[in-house]
């Protein structure tokens, strides 16, 4: 899924994909503790997802606020 498709997906499409990630995240890490996990960038690049979907929930959050206050 692109950027510009993100942007417009409901809160509950992010919401599921946040935990999805978040999911994986505590999996690669119990991988890499356990020291099964090869390649260790997985891990950087799903916390990089999680922190893109947290900001474009953020963003929604107040695009909302202002269209209610005006």
């Amino acid at each position: 899924m692109s950027d510009e498709n993100k942007n417009e997906s409901p809160s509950a499409d992010l919401l599921i994909q946040l935990e999805e990630n978040e999911e994986s995240l505590q999996n690669l890490r119990f991988q890499k503790s356990m020291q099964q996990l090869e390649d260790l960038s997985q891990i950087k690049k799903v916390k990089k997802k999680i922190a893109r979907i947290k900001t474009i929930m953020h963003e929604n959050t107040l695009n909302n606020v202002t269209k209610t206050n005006n």
